[in-house]
């Protein structure tokens, strides 16, 4: 097993974000040949080339934007146009596919209460990677939670400050209180993730969305918070609400 294959088993392991950089074709004089790979991560850091120089670094900031659109991208280098604003002048073509590692999608539920518990069944249920997030210890128990991946007990704007939020990430706000989801959508709002919903009435929600406005949020922003959350199937109880809550984010995904 080679540097890279060790490296994508093991980011495949950890669940660690990264690109796969792969040369599917060249034609005429190319750095690499066919078949060469390398892994990229968000911070740019890679193993393996795929030839270096400016061609190089400009895939990396492809693989970049890769992985956080969450979709691949197929990338076509003129090595002897530089007018055209191709890297190098050795003559030949090379034809790049960057393949983002799409890792087991992660629900993230902030609150709880009687609808995240409901959430995270359903969630694990769907496939989903369940991290549960609250102030109270008391209520994240496995006896509550017995399906859940983590369970985080804490401040809950520094805990889902600090989670790293991908293009395969679904954030749940199901807490006690408009001026905690304030906060949370701030923490969240310029993050890659794929689904942000808050629970609320429309009165809730608009107070939110006021606030955030008058500390500069703008309207684009706020479009992608999913809110009040949840296809509107006249739910009540905690597990009718969670299927309209996971019927929305299977839709938004399958938008994308």
């Amino acid at each position: 097993m080679d540097m890279i294959q060790r490296a994508l088993v093991e980011a495949l392991q950890n669940q660690t974000q990264a690109a796969v950089v792969t040369v599917v074709k060249t034609l005429g004089s190319s750095p690499r040949a066919v078949g060469a790979k390398m892994l990229v991560y968000p911070d740019g850091k890679i193993v393996g080339s795929v030839g270096g120089g400016e061609m190089e670094q400009r895939v990396i900031a492809e693989a970049q934007i890769a992985m956080r659109e969450g979709k691949p991208r197929y990338l076509d280098f003129n090595l002897s146009k530089p007018e055209r604003g191709d890297p190098l002048v050795c003559g030949g073509e090379m034809e790049i596919f960057v393949e983002p590692l799409l890792s087991t999608p992660t629900l993230v539920i902030v609150g709880a209460g009687h609808v995240g518990a409901a959430c995270a069944e359903l969630g694990k249920f769907l496939g989903f990677r369940v991290v549960v997030i609250d102030d109270r210890p008391e209520f994240l128990t496995r006896e509550k939670f017995p399906t859940a991946d983590e369970l985080y007990a804490g401040e809950v704007v520094h805990e889902l400050a600090k989670f790293p939020i991908t293009a395969q990430t679904c954030i749940v706000l199901v807490t006690r209180a408009h001026t905690l989801d304030a906060d949370l959508l701030r923490a969240v709002i310029d993050k890659p993730g794929a689904y942000i919903g808050m629970l609320g009435s429309q009165r809730r929600v608009l107070t939110v969305f006021e606030m955030l406005k008058q500390e500069g949020v703008s309207d684009e922003q706020l479009k992608r918070v999913h809110a009040p959350i949840g296809i509107e199937i006249h739910a009540e109880t905690p597990q009718e609400i969670a299927v309209s809550i996971m019927a929305e984010i299977i839709q938004a995904n399958n938008q994308t």
